[in-house]
Order: structure tokens, then sequence, then C-alpha cells
């Protein structure tokens, strides 16, 4: 008899057995208590899947089986009759919102598949839910929404169900199916722009467009041109653009991807009021800067020409890095906007040239403080604590699961970030200098024209609509939720790796990222090359059905490349994807038209100028003016207790120890790892610099290492631009790495430059971006390290209940050097006692911005106007520093160091902490010793955040060749190495200014983020 089939929907349930510890209710228990202040006993968790298929019971029970691990899971069809924790009051379930990606559900889908023995129909899934049990603490249901809403979901892309114990032994939570999408009716709108401008900027504003009223016009004008046009009468298009055209022009021109700020003509007034115009930020100081410096190396591969630059690293191989922001999405969704930060920017370098191995990522946080009372939250802004915890659960999800380790991570706090984080990841990829077969160069790709056009990857859905136009414009209380994804690391791996090995095997001539604007992007990037394309989106597959055929070409839906393949390719490519599990659609050619062409079955929805669509774009005038900031010269007088100072400094956030949130993510994946992000000997200390085997069976090093300090920001953008490029390099020459093989990236963030009513300083803002290059330029052509890639993020301003809020001009520099042999290179923690200690640079009275200052005008309670963090802000005199990093880079290399170490923020004082902290040994120190400019405070001495400085341990009988190498440069020995516990400072005077026990020290430093 054949089996019954079960009525669908079905639900199974999952817990973990009453013995067994539950973190995840652990960790809810402990957030409730510790930001709601409720008082609850317990939470335990439990996992829901919804089974939306066609299948009878014994299918069902051997999925359950399946799932179900015996050793510390129980679980059942329907409601599980489990009391656990005993005596729970409540209930609280939390499903996705239909549409939003389920990686959990699409895993035990393809689970569901192989027991079934076939694949799943387009009306059958999996989806799943949690529940969190709640027990004691007095909970109204009042209480309890307040724990879903405030903890636990993130309403945009999540539903939550609330039920009490008596609801639940009456049947609830039911199955539910949250399915997406439906039937519709194709359709194509044709958009009329006539009439006056007040209709063409509500066009823009209600399409979420992001357009000006210039670039509207532009395009009203142009389509009134090519009204009259035989091909596009024939195809049933008119002056009107339709909704596929518009939308294309929108991504493709929004400030996202268009860069129309670094483009713009700029008439810019300086301080002592001299004009001139700047023609292109980028190439006046980005582009220009690697040119110079071009001239004088031989190692740059590919720059600003693909979606990652790209160097030679030896003969054999060629590395390629990138990083890139994903701040607006992360501000409303931080778990899925950082995860589609990271794997997004892993489809990068895997994009760049032919497609390169994936290696290292980096990521670097900017947030609010996570301490702040809810009073000082802004009406609608989410929680810096749970964007902190979402932020990096995405990275770590996004990055570890494709298998990559973390090279690099970071975190800066500054209230302005309250309501807009910055949220950077990076990926450092290996491409071969030629493939296997020895004929192709990696870094070289280009589509043909009659190459089909394929994408490979993920499914189409609604999620990432307007994703480009939704980051380029401010973040307010309407801003899209579709704009928001998740990403599947999984999927994106099994692609991964398909294109590696469709690489290796020349089965497609070139390949990018489906990232912002998703096909729109890829496939109208792509046909520059040959000069135009024909796509039929009615073959693209979709998550659901109901999509439109602009939101089939404008979804930025994860885990997509798009391929240019030659013909005769196709079938062997495809049966190589149907072999790795990878879905391949083939959705039309490459061609010379000059023209866009797009087509859903036999009806046009779109036929766009390349032209138009890459150049019509109007060109932006914009004026800055640059009047310095006045700021008093802060003179503190040195405090009574400078140890104590020295205790309270440590325990600032952004030189508080970050230890938890790192040891969450993986950095020995691959096993290429040798100096590693945490070091000393409890692996505890933040490295300067990590560094990283590029061949298992070699021993060259890849180094990794960046600079960032927005604070500098408040004095000047020159300085601060300047100063974190000195930060990324000398943090590379403090692990060992070369000088003359440096090679950087820029990442501007900023808030919005453009004058206008909503932002009335915008020229000042401009000005102060323009600085930021100059500096980013003189600073790269002084020390010779080239801009291979960037990026620019220009909208950085969040309106939330009322309020306007923008975050300080920030920009991160990161660099990426290299160190001939491993076996050279250098930590930062003290090594052994009775080596000496050595200060390397010039320091200076330049406490402007620094941690120190901030400290101290936070403690006396000034207020944002009369707060004294002003006076001088770090200089960097390259022509000094070059002379210095030389000889240092020297001495690294014969081994006459044993601890290197580069102070940033705290300064000395800060520095020569963690060089204790790392080695747990005691060090003493003379203040009188060290090479300063002028006549110092001892405060100054300890806490100038001055640049171009290292700490120094030296083996006593290695002393006398390590200060030969230094002859003549700012180097004295200061103090030593002991086995005492302590770390004494004797000032200038002859009296001791700190006596501390290291152990108090290093348990303040912990102490700021224990546990978070």
């Amino acid at each position: 008899m054949d089996a019954i089939a079960i009525s669908r929907p079905v639900r199974l349930e999952f817990a973990l057995r009453p013995e067994a510890p539950d973190a995840r209710g652990e960790t809810a228990a402990e957030a409730i208590r510790a930001h709601l202040g409720l008082q609850v006993e317990a939470v335990r968790t439990r996992d829901l899947f919804t089974i939306d298929a066609e299948l009878d019971a014994e299918a069902l029970e051997r999925v359950r089986r399946e799932l179900t691990d015996p050793v510390i899971q129980v679980s059942a069809e329907g409601r599980l009759d489990l009391d656990d924790p005993p005596g729970w009051e409540w209930m609280i379930v939390i499903g996705f919102r239909p549409g939003v990606t389920d990686n959990v559900g699409r895993t035990v889908g393809a689970v569901l598949a192989d027991l079934l023995g076939r694949p799943l129909r387009a009306d059958e899934a999996v989806y799943t839910a949690r529940a969190y049990l709640l027990r004691g603490g007095g909970l109204s249901r009042n209480h309890v929404e307040s724990i879903a809403e405030g903890l636990l979901a993130n309403t945009l892309i999540e539903t939550i169900e609330i039920i009490d114990r008596r609801e639940a032994e009456n049947g609830s939570p039911a199955a539910t199916v949250p399915r997406a999408g439906g039937e519709v009716e194709t359709r194509v709108e044709h958009i009329g722009l006539e009439g006056a401008d007040e209709r063409l900027a509500r066009i823009s504003a209600e399409r979420i467009l992001s357009l000006s009223l210039a670039e509207m016009r532009a395009i009203r004008e142009h389509f009134q041109s090519i009204a009259s046009d035989p091909g596009r009468i024939a195809e049933g298009l008119d002056a009107n653009p339709t909704d596929v055209e518009l939308e294309t022009l929108a991504q493709t021109w929004s400030e996202h991807c268009k860069h129309k700020i670094f483009a713009a003509r700029i008439d810019y007034t300086d301080a002592e009021g001299n004009r001139r115009v700047i023609d292109s930020l980028f190439n006046t100081y980005i582009k220009a800067a690697t040119e110079r410096v071009g001239e004088r190396i031989d190692w740059l591969v590919s720059v600003f020409d693909d979606n990652a630059g790209v160097v030679s690293f030896n003969d054999r191989l060629d590395l390629v890095y990138k990083v890139e922001t994903h701040n607006s999405p992360s501000a409303l969704e931080p778990y899925g906007g950082a995860m589609t930060g990271i794997v997004g920017c892993n489809r990068d370098p895997l994009g760049t040239g032919l497609g390169a191995e994936l290696l290292i990522n980096v990521w670097g946080y900017c947030f609010a403080s996570p301490f702040i009372g809810p009073d000082d939250l802004p009406k609608g802004a989410m929680h810096p604590r749970r964007l902190r915890d979402g932020v990096h659960k995405g990275v770590i999800d996004g990055g570890n699961q494709s298998g990559i380790p973390y090279g690099v991570g970071w975190e800066f706090f500054d209230p302005r970030y309250m309501a807009k984080p910055m949220v950077y990841c990076g990926t450092v990829g290996l491409l071969p200098k030629r493939l296997s077969d020895g004929r192709r160069p990696g870094e070289r790709q280009l589509a043909r024209p009659g190459d089909r056009v394929v994408m490979v990857g993920g499914r189409i859905g609604k999620d990432g609509i307007h994703g480009a136009t939704f980051s380029s414009e401010e973040l307010h209380e309407a801003s899209p939720v579709q704009a928001v994804q998740i990403g599947d690391p999984i999927t994106q791996k099994k692609m991964s790796d398909f294109l590696i090995e469709a690489r290796d095997r020349g089965l497609f001539r070139a390949l990018t990222d489906n990232g912002a604007g998703g096909l729109s992007s890829s496939v109208g990037e792509m046909a520059r090359g040959p000069g135009g394309a024909e796509v039929d989106l009615s073959r693209a597959p979709l998550k659901y059905a109901g999509l439109q055929p602009w939101e089939i070409w404008l979804s930025e839906a994860q885990e997509r490349m798009t391929l240019a393949v030659p013909p005769e390719q196709l079938d062997e490519l495809s049966a190589l994807a149907a072999r790795r599990e990878v879905e391949l659609s083939d959705l039309g050619e490459f061609n010379a038209s000059g023209s866009l062409h797009l087509r859903y079955g036999d009806l046009t929805v779109g036929r766009l100028q390349m032209r138009f669509l890459h150049e019509g774009c109007p060109r932006m005038e914009l004026e800055a003016e640059w009047t310095p900031p006045a700021f008093p010269e802060p003179r503190w007088p040195d405090p009574a207790d400078m140890a104590d100072l020295l205790r309270r400094l440590l325990q600032r956030p952004n030189i508080a120890c970050r230890e938890h949130k790192c040891r969450q993510y993986d950095h020995e994946v691959k096993g290429r790892t040798v100096v590693k992000p945490l070091i000393g000997k409890r692996r505890d200390v933040p490295s300067d610099a990590t560094v990283f085997l590029a061949e298992y069976d070699g021993r060259e090093g890849i180094v990794l290492a960046h600079g960032f300090n927005a604070h500098y920001s408040d004095l000047d953008t020159h300085a601060m631009a300047a100063s974190v490029v000195d930060e990324a390099v000398r943090r590379i020459i403090a692990v060992g790495g070369r000088l003359d093989w440096i090679s950087g990236l820029d990442n501007f963030c900023w808030p919005d430059p453009v004058q206008s009513e909503t932002t009335p300083d915008g020229r000042a803002k401009l000005a102060q971006l323009v600085r930021a290059c100059q500096g980013l330029h003189d600073t790269c052509v002084a020390y010779g390290v080239p801009l291979i890639s960037g990026k620019d993020s220009m909208k950085n301003d969040s309106t939330r209940g009322g309020r306007k809020i923008s975050i300080p001009p920030s920009l991160l520099f990161s660099a990426m050097g290299r160190i001939d042999d491993i076996g050279g290179a250098v930590t930062a923690d003290a090594k052994a006692s009775g080596d000496r200690v050595y200060v390397l640079g010039l320091t200076r009275a330049e406490l402007g911005g620094s941690e120190i200052a901030h400290l101290l005008s936070d403690e006396q309670g000034l207020t944002d106007e009369s707060r004294t963090v002003g006076g001088r802000p770090p200089r960097v005199d390259a022509e000094a520093a070059l002379d210095l990093y030389r000889a240092v880079e020297a001495a690294t290399g014969e081994g006459l160091v044993r601890s290197l170490h580069t102070p940033t923020l705290g300064g000395l004082a800060a520095g020569l902490a963690m060089v204790a902290f790392g080695g747990e040994m005691g060090l003493e120190v003379a203040l009188g010793g060290v090479p300063a400019d002028g006549e110092l405070t001892d405060l100054e001495l300890l806490f100038s955040e001055s640049n171009s400085r290292f700490i120094a341990t030296v083996a006593p009988e290695r002393a006398e060749a390590f200060e030969r190498r230094l002859t003549g440069l700012p180097c004295a020995e200061v103090g030593i190495a002991t086995d005492a516990s302590r770390l004494r400072v004797v000032g200038q005077g002859g009296g001791e200014v700190i006596d501390a026990d290291l152990a108090e020290l290093k348990r303040a430093w912990k102490s700021t983020f224990a546990g978070l």
C-alpha cells in the first residue's frame, strides 16, 4: 500500500535536554537582566522547523531523527511536551518575515531533498523559527514584548509571537508558512517625466532613486531626444523611460556606485582666502598619488580598473585586496547588514581578474559607546550594544562560515556613530600570475561580443532592492526595509569553490560580482568591454514568484556572480555547476550593439544606450571653504596620581581590551597565521600588525595593518589623514615588514559634504574632505605607498526622532606589506628580564584629539562647546620618519630587537603598558631620556599621541649594535625590563610619577568589556 501523505504544513520542535547547558538561553537571560533590569530567573530555547512539502509520516520521522542530536537534544512532531525551564511562564517565538533569507531553512531543505531522493519543488520549502521560554521575574506581557522587540528580534526582518503557558497548552504556536510572493501579472511601467521640477523631485524621492534635480532633467531630455528612434519605436518604447530604464540609471548614477562627489569639480577656498578649482578629488589626489609612486616601483599589476587592487607578490602569485563599508544596511539590521558586507567584499577579489582564492578577512567598526543609557538614545535608533553584537555576529558568520580567517580587527567609539555605525569589511586573495594552462594571465579579463551572459550562485528575491540608492542618501525613519539582506555563506562557499575550479579549466572569460544593483550593475559594467548586451530577465531564477522585471534586474540578493562565457564552453561549465550543486542560468549575450537591451520573454522592458548609461550623468559642481577651527591650547597640570590616571585611561572604550569579541572570530582557519591578531604570553594583547604565510611551502609573509582616528578630524582632517597613513606604515615596520613594499587602501566615510538646506555646513565638510585627500596624497607619495583600491561613503548622516546626527569625518587606511622571511617577524611583548627599553622618534606637545584630552574633558564635565580637546593634533614629518623607518627596518632585519611596538591611542603610557602586559614583565622607565621636541611636561611625554615612534626592547648584548644602527636619529635608552610585576616611571624631575601593579592595571584594562 502506498504511504499516505501528511497534511501540509507540519512542524518539528527541537530542544536541548534539560541537563544540557543552553548558551543561547543563558546569553539572553544575562542581556535581559543587564539591559532591561528584569530579573528573569531562567531562559531556555527551542528550534521550530515548519516543513511545507509533500511527504508521508515515515519520511517526516526520518527527517526528525536525522536532525536530532540524540546526545543533547530531544524533538517531536508538533508541540514538544517538555517543562523546561520548569514552570516556564512565557514563550517568545521569532521567525523570519516572508522573503527574508532563511539559511538554516535552506540547509534543512537540502537534507529533506536528500532523504526524499528528489529536489524540492518550487512550492516546497522549510521555514525556521526560534522560541525562548522564560520563567520568573514577575514578567507581564508588556515586559515580554519589550524583551522581544528590544533584545531578541528585529521587526524589520522578523515576526514575533508572544504566548503564555495557557495558550501554549492549547496548541500554540501553530505551524505557519511565511511564504513570499505569488503569481502576479508582469507589467512594465512607463514613467512620465514631463511637468515641473517638483514632479521630478517627487518621482526621485518616492521611488528611492536618490537622483538630483539636474540628473532627473538630464534623463528627461535624453529620452525626449531619442523618442523618434525607429528601433525604440519598434520595441514599443517611447519618450518616457520604463521603470527598468529609470531604475537602472538611478543605480548606475548613484553616489554609492558613481562616486560623484569624488568626481566633482570643486571650487575650493583655503584658510588664506586663495581659490582654485579641483577637477576631481580622485584624479587630483588618489590616482595621482599612485601614478607618482608607480614611477618608482615595479610591482603594481592592476589598480582602479577591477573589483579590487592587484599587486605582484612574487614570480608565482599576485595579491588582491579590497575593503568595503556596509553602514546603512547594518544600521537597520546589524546581523544581516554586516554579513552581506563581509560576503559581498569576499566576492570582490573573487571577481577580480579571473578569480582570486580568498585568503584573509579584515573587519573594523565604529559605534557609539555600548554603555549609554536609554535616555541618551535617539528615538528610533538601535542601542549601540545591540548594533555591536549583531554586526560582529554577522561578520563572523559570513567570514568563518566561508572558511576564511580574520587578520585585522578593531573598534572605535564616538557618540556621533550613534545612529549610523561604520562597518568596514575587507578581503585579501591570492591570484596566480598564470593559470594552470600556463598561458592565461590571472589578472586579465574581458567579455567579448558573442559571450553568453551567465549568472551563477543564489536566487533573486526582493531583499536588496534599492540597496545602492538607499546607501546614497541620509538614513531616516522611512528608509526602505527591502534594502536589508541576509547573506548565505554556505551557498557562496560552494559558488566560490566552483568558480576557482572553472577558472583553472578556462571555462569563462570574465566575471564580476552581483553587488550593488545586482544584474543591473554587473551586466552593465561588463558590457562596456564588448559594447552592449541583450538579457532575458524571464530566465533568471527567483526565490519566489511575484517579482516584476525591474525588481529582478535591480535586486541585490546575495551570493551571485555574472560570467562572460564563450558559447563553446557553456555546456562544460553547466555540467560542472550541476556536479558542484551550483545553480547556473544563461540569461543572454554580450554584443557590440552599443545598447543594453532588456527583455522579459518577448516583451522589451528597456533599451539603454551604453554611452548615456555610463557617461550621461551630469557632473557635480561644488563649493568648499576651509576655516580652521579655533580651539584653546590645553595646559593641564600633571595630576597628583599619574598611576590612577593611566588606570582610568586604560578603561576607556577606545583603549580597553576587546579580547572577547576578537576570540569569537577564528583567525587560525587555513593554518597560515604567523603573527596573530592577539599576541603575548596569554595571547590577549592586540598586535601592531599580523603576518600570514603566503604559501605553505614558502617563507614569504603577507603583513596587514591599519590606521584610523576620527577624533583628529575635529581639528584638521589633513593631519588626520597623514596620521592614519603613518600609523599603518609604522605598524608594518613594527612587525618586521619591508618599507619599500607597502600598498594602501583608502576608505572615506563622510557626513554629507554637499551644501543644502538640510546640510548648511556642506562647504565646510567638503573642505574637510579636500584637506583629507591632500594629507593622504602627500603622505603616500612621501612614503612611496601606492593606493591600489578604495571606497567612499558620503551620506553618513541620520535623522532620528527629529534629530540629525552626522558622523565625524572618518578615513580608514588599510595597508598590506610583505616580510621576506617569516622567521624574522617581531612582536610587541617584552621578552626577557634585563632587556633594555628604548624609545624611538620624537614626542611633541600634541595632545589635540588625544584620548587623554577626551578623558580629562569628560571628567571635568565640559560640554561640546567648551571641551578642551583642541590644541595641536599629531603631525607627520615624513622626511624624518623615513630615516627612522629605514634604520628600524635594518635593525629588525639583523635581529637586533626582541620586541617592537608603535604607540598610538594613549601615547607612550598606554604603549608601555601593552609591552608589559604582553610579556607579563615589569618595566622601569625614566622620562628624562625620552627624545622630545622642546620642553614637555610629564603628562605630555606620557600621553601625547605623536606619530612615527616606537618602543623597543633589546637584549643587553645587542644594545651597542642597535644604537649604532640608530646613530643620529631620535633614539634613547629609557629603562629596563624586570621580573617585578610593576610599571615604574620616573619623571623628569627625578621623582616617581607612576608605580603601578601590572596585574591591577591589566584588570582595569580588561574590565570595561569583560564578557562583551
